[in-house]
């Protein structure tokens, strides 16, 4: 059967793992449609080539840059808020400079705190990053904007004078949120609502979000929130921080990232780049077709709806949010709510559905979901992209159920099926990421280091660098 040969591999000595996959487009997706994958060899030779690939690709110790240091990973306005699994700027930075050129259009469908977008700019490049997460656009958009550094300045001088005159007997309308009363004291909440009131009195959108940034990011210290956990826990025996003694700490800090953003981008003539974020769904991106030269992400996993919980704080102070459980609704993945009809458009994807299947049935249609919603962001992906045009997606496997979940592969088959020619493959060592690195390995949840059936997670992940034919 000639059909067998719809994935060829072959040697290129310009990649690293000497391998160049090339999609077969209609005839591929053709393949799927019109076989019985568990029936008949095509398909299963399919994934074994797949399969085979990926065994044989060792890590690449150059990408994991394990000698960049806090101070080295939080440059410039980097710092500015913590985020849950955001890859560090180095590695955005290298694909960026790789992959593209001065003056290219660099786009991130999944912009989470702007890391592309922040690294773009500083290599010249002109960015978009797209985000359905309000939290993760508020944070985004204030790294990527430059503000000039004596205009903040005064800003924060006139907003620390009003701030100065709050007292214990202050009259501060108060959030009415059960909530936001679950996570915060009483005193805590009030200065809390205070501080936020004068913030809203900034007239310039730039500045008012630079404080506002700051603002969410004080928000779990000055709650009982387990400080060392990513994880939704209330501590208490915590003793909460001062918040406008904090809050003042953070926006000075922030100031210093600002002034040396204003100066590299004054060193690099890069002042005038275009930087935009947008709050949006991934598969909608606001661009036109063949227009984008380069797509740098890092997409979320199964379990991206846990990012709701780790940015509760912020969506409810910020009012982004009324219910915690309509937030998680908006993530990728969500099975909850879209459409019911899937189409994961890969084998791996099938495979792995039908084991998870057998485990948890509420598990594997979030699978589904998640799967399918990917494939629509690669569609997505193909249209915006120029013909040549580079798309970059930084992803690990994982486990749910104690099932393994093999993203990489699946991504990749994905790709394939959609025309995409995979140009490399890069496997990496993860240092260290800010996110849990425990999980329970039954219901593949958040999970504490005490726990019975922990996993520890992410120590590795993979680069997938594709082309649009």
């Amino acid at each position: 059967m000639k059909q067998k040969n719809t994935i060829k591999y072959k040697n290129n000595s310009q990649t690293k793992n000497a391998f160049i996959f090339e999609g077969g487009g209609a005839l591929m997706r053709q393949n799927f449609i019109s076989y019985d994958y568990k029936n008949h060899n095509i398909e299963k030779n399919i994934g074994d080539r797949i399969n085979g690939i990926f065994s044989k690709i060792k890590i690449d110790y150059s990408w994991s840059f394990s000698n960049a240091t806090r101070k080295d990973t939080g440059y410039i306005t980097h710092s500015y808020h913590r985020y849950p699994a955001k890859f560090i700027p180095q590695l955005a930075s290298r694909l960026i400079m790789q992959y593209s050129k001065e003056g290219d259009f660099v786009v991130d469908p999944f912009g989470g705190c702007g890391t592309t977008a922040l690294e773009a700019k500083t290599a010249g490049r002109n960015s978009l990053g797209v985000d359905i997460n309000p939290v993760a656009v508020l944070i985004a958009k204030a790294k990527a904007t430059v503000i000039e550094p004596k205009k903040l300045e005064i800003e924060f001088s006139i907003l620390k004078d009003k701030i100065a005159l709050y007292n214990e007997n202050t009259d501060v309308e108060l959030p009415a949120h059960n909530r936001i009363d679950y996570w915060f004291r009483q005193e805590e909440k009030k200065e809390l609502a205070y501080i936020l009131s004068k913030i809203s009195e900034v007239k310039e959108t730039d500045i008012r979000d630079f404080f506002y940034c700051a603002f969410s990011n004080i928000l779990k210290n000055c709650s009982i929130w387990l400080q060392k956990s990513n994880k939704p826990t209330r501590d208490f025996t915590k003793e909460p921080s001062k918040p406008i003694a904090i809050f003042y700490r953070q926006v000075k800090m922030m100031m210093k990232g600002n002034q040396s953003f204003y100066s590299l981008l004054q060193e690099k003539s890069f002042s005038k780049i275009r930087s935009r974020v947008v709050c949006g769904d991934a598969r909608k991106i606001p661009v036109k077709n063949n227009s984008v030269d380069l797509i740098v992400t890092s997409p979320p996993y199964v379990t991206s709806y846990e990012y709701a919980d780790l940015h509760q704080l912020s969506a409810l102070w910020l009012e982004y949010i009324k219910d915690l459980s309509d937030f998680r609704k908006l993530f990728i993945g969500t099975s909850c709510c879209g459409e019911n009809k899937t189409d994961v458009n890969s084998l791996f994807a099938r495979q792995i559905i039908e084991n998870l299947e057998l485990q948890d049935k509420k598990t594997a249609k979030e699978t589904a979901k998640y799967f399918s919603d990917m494939n629509q962001v690669f569609v997505e992906m193909k249209r915006i992209l120029k013909k040549g045009g580079k798309t970059c997606i930084v992803i690990g496997n994982t486990s749910l159920k104690k099932v393994e979940v093999l993203n990489a592969e699946v991504f990749t088959e994905q790709l394939l099926n959609l025309g995409f020619k995979i140009i490399d493959i890069i496997k990496r060592e993860i240092p260290s990421k800010n996110l849990p690195s425990v999980r329970d390995e039954i219901t593949g949840k958040f999970a504490s280091l005490n726990t019975v059936n922990k996993k520890m997670i992410y120590p590795t992940e993979y680069i997938l660098i594709a082309e649009k034919q």
